[in-house]
């Protein structure tokens, strides 16, 4: 930043009156919008408030996020459009569409989150990240050509349509690029002295810590629970309900910091932790927060989640659900919508495990049982080419 004032000016004269002072008065100017107009705008304010320190400009964004999201609602992945445009608030039944969740408006407001959480500390906003990050960005790409999903459907019987590589040169092909170069300064925070893990995404972390070297290593463990601890292991004869992560610290010489690791939302039970193979006394989950100080040097810690299967209604059909498997969003592998029969708040009531073991991992799959129609599910993520339902009305049995 140079400090001139004609640079102040020209920012100024980019505040766009006509949306920000009716956000400010705590109007919704964002129903039927076009979405991804707006999004920018409001970035641009965020990024106005760090170079100026101007009240207003975080007002607004405050405002905004408020309005697009606090009042508005969601769809099960985290986003709020379709056909390019903002849902009305907490109507969403009448909007799933072959045009959903556009990629970019998915992007742009998971910066917006990041922007939030940054100011803020709140971690709903991390969680409003990972959310879009699993059933939006994730979901969005090819896992075999790496080509982009314009829109996200979430309409029954719905089919991603993908980009090509020399046929189309869409807006979401350029924020698909950015969204996959972003991971690098969400995933941890340096806070106090100390680290702060937001994200978990398989990573390298190398930073000094009071001047010396600091390398972090997070992985995913593929065997999804408890398998490979040393102590206080049972090993499972069906697929674990939990998520583990590890992570390998390699210090230059031995030095006491703090590790804080973000609760997700999704967890469901009593967390676990070990290092170096010892399980941790945790008091309680209370908080959104689990906080490990202590000298580090050549340490392992094994992070366990427990997660279940959830329902998650629409706003306005509280009995038409789409299924979760702690922050994935499932798919049902059938190109209609169908009724299915059990209890929206026992999910184990109406999906069991599918196909659940390939040699040495667990796999992501389900079906139906006990309905009328046999269903697959997988993880919305995984989907290519195959007709997929996300919502589904349910009688209670």
């Amino acid at each position: 930043e140079t400090g001139e004032n004609r640079h102040l000016e020209l920012l100024k004269k980019y505040d766009r009156s006509r949306l920000f002072d009716p956000l400010l008065k705590g109007e919704d100017v964002l129903t039927n919008k076009h979405a991804n107009t707006t999004i920018p705008e409001v970035l641009g304010a965020a990024r106005a408030w760090e170079v100026t320190g101007e009240e207003r400009w975080f007002d607004i964004v405050k405002a905004y996020w408020k309005q697009a999201v606090t009042n508005r609602g969601m769809f099960c992945t985290g986003g709020q459009t379709s056909g390019e445009i903002w849902t009305a608030p907490f109507k969403f039944s009448a909007r799933l569409s072959d045009k959903n969740q556009e990629h970019c408006t998915v992007y742009n407001m998971m910066r917006l989150a990041e922007f939030l959480f940054r100011w803020t500390g709140d971690l709903k906003y991390a969680d409003y990240w990972e959310r879009n990050l699993y059933n939006g960005i994730l979901a969005q790409q090819n896992a075999d050509t790496g080509m982009i999903s314009y829109f996200l459907p979430l309409e029954p019987g719905g089919q991603k349509k993908w980009g090509t590589e020399t046929e189309d040169f869409w807006c979401c092909h350029g924020s698909l690029i950015q969204a996959h170069a972003m991971y690098n300064d969400k995933i941890y925070y340096y806070e106090n002295d100390g680290l702060l893990v937001s994200q978990y995404i398989p990573s390298e972390l190398s930073l000094c810590m009071k001047g010396k070297k600091v390398i972090i290593k997070q992985y995913l463990d593929k065997q999804a629970g408890d398998i490979g601890i040393i102590k206080d292991v049972i090993e499972k004869a069906n697929r674990p309900q939990s998520i583990s992560y590890l992570f390998e610290l390699q210090c230059e010489e031995e030095q006491e910091f703090s590790i804080k690791f973000r609760l997700p939302w999704w967890v469901d039970g009593q967390v676990k932790i070990y290092i170096n193979g010892e399980k941790q006394t945790l008091k309680d989950n209370s908080s959104s927060l689990i906080e490990l100080n202590r000298i580090w040097y050549k340490d392992k810690i094994k992070l366990v989640f427990p997660k279940s299967l959830s329902s998650c209604p629409l706003p306005d059909l509280p009995n038409t659900v789409a299924f979760m498997d702690g922050p994935i969003v499932l798919a049902g592998l059938i190109d209609k919508q169908v009724k299915l029969y059990g209890d929206i708040d026992n999910v184990e009531s109406i999906l069991i495990p599918d196909n659940e073991r390939q040699w040495g991992t667990w796999l992501s799959g389900y079906r139906t049982k006990n309905q009328e129609f046999s269903i697959r599910f997988k993880p919305l993520y995984e989907i290519i080419d195959e007709k997929y339902t996300i919502y589904f009305p349910v009688e209670k049995s």
